[in-house]
């Protein structure tokens, strides 16, 4: 193993695990994705992730295994979880990983981030990132969540629950209810789901049951255009404020929402740049650039990170 061996980087989402073998500029020399048994319970996803590491290094001497996870994670250790992982709440990433793989050498270096914060690394380093040192990232899913990546680093903050801000709260969501059980939340308007109910509350087509539908309607449907305008704008306003709290170089709208069409991206540019300060109103709002290597990317980069730092 040397400085310029690869890093294996794990994606752990709800519906799917990927793995990749990460060379030291960020390039993805082989993959191995397979679908997350998420209620199943913790032996199985770990036992998922295990296979996939193997599979992906194929043998190959690896500098570390970085590993981004849905769910708070604090210490290497899932704090707080989302709910389509059964019994994950509890689960020691670094301490399992660490024995797992204990016969590849006592430098290995196992590190875990929550896994948005993972893309959100890779976004800045390899991708619509690439040099800027300040980089917003807004991840509009099926939920809504972030990052704030500073000099390639998330900031994470005390308890790593840094970057929900889909709980934040909307005067255009109020009333409409929020996975996380509240509601007003920006994420019950501007999230994928939030776009569907809206849509429906509007009296839209009750069958649709997903975003894209909502997007594809946009041009001969009115409450298909009224859905994506009022998501779009509830978004961009509170990318506006980001952007005064933080002054990123850059803006990275990711996740599926972000292929909504010009409409969308019109509507969130332009309500960021009112609520925005003049010194920052400027500021870019670009689509991701990786789509889903970005969280192998991004988990394979803090590991690296860690063996320097070492």
């Amino acid at each position: 193993m040397t400085a310029e061996s690869p890093a294996l980087g794990v994606d752990l989402g709800g519906s799917k695990i990927a793995v990749g073998l990460v060379d030291p500029g960020g390039r993805v020399l082989r993959r191995s994705v397979a679908p997350t048994p998420a209620t199943e319970g913790r032996d199985a996803i770990l036992a998922t992730i295990r296979r996939l590491a193997d599979e992906a290094r194929a043998d190959r001497p690896i500098v570390g295994i970085g590993i981004g996870s849905g769910g708070v994670i604090a210490g290497g250790v899932v704090t707080a979880g989302t709910g389509l992982l059964t019994g994950w709440v509890g689960t020691d990433l670094v301490g399992h990983f660490t024995r797992v793989f204990r016969g590849l050498g006592p430098q290995l270096v196992v590190t875990a981030l929550n896994d948005v914060h993972a893309h959100g690394v890779g976004e800045a380093w390899c991708g619509a990132g690439a040099g800027r040192d300040h980089v917003l990232v807004v991840a509009a899913g099926t939920g809504l969540g972030g990052a704030v990546i500073e000099h390639g680093r998330p900031m994470t903050g005390a308890h790593g629950l840094a970057g929900h801000f889909g709980h934040i709260a909307s005067p255009a969501a109020v009333g409409l209810p929020c996975s996380c059980g509240a509601t007003g939340h920006l994420e019950a308007i501007s999230s994928g789901y939030g776009i569907v109910q809206l849509y429906r509350s509007i009296g839209g087509d009750p069958t649709v049951t997903e975003a894209r539908e909502v997007a594809g309607r946009s041009g001969f449907d009115g409450y298909a255009d009224r859905a994506m305008q009022k998501s779009a704008d509830a978004l961009g306003a509170a990318v506006g404020d980001l952007v005064n709290i933080v002054d990123p170089d850059v803006v990275i709208i990711s996740g599926g929402v972000a292929g909504a069409g010009t409409l969308w991206w019109n509507t969130l540019r332009a309500a960021a740049a009112s609520a925005a300060l003049p010194l920052v109103a400027e500021t870019p709002i670009v689509p991701a650039q990786l789509g889903a290597d970005a969280g192998i990317i991004g988990a394979a980069r803090c590991t690296r990170d860690a063996v320097a730092a070492r």
